[in-house]
């Protein structure tokens, strides 16, 4: 998958991704549909930090989960 093109094939892989990976509890809120295009270079960044990592702190997990609420429409 060529993450580098934007699409919303790709948004809602990079989010789902993201999800499975934090073990999101309120997946419901994070629906992958409520991305944008506009915010796709945003998206791919945290999806990329949050790959890179294995564990995250519970600050941590938080601040992304806010940034991803903050990058829906």
């Amino acid at each position: 998958m060529d993450l580098t093109q934007p699409s919303k094939e790709n948004i809602i892989y990079m989010v789902e991704q993201m999800k499975e990976k934090l073990r999101m509890v309120n997946v419901d809120a994070m629906k992958s549909e409520n991305f944008s295009d506009e915010h796709y270079e945003d998206i791919l960044y945290l999806y990329e930090m949050v790959m890179k990592r294995s564990t995250f702190s519970p600050s941590e997990m938080q601040a992304i989960v806010s940034e991803l609420g903050a990058l829906r429409r």
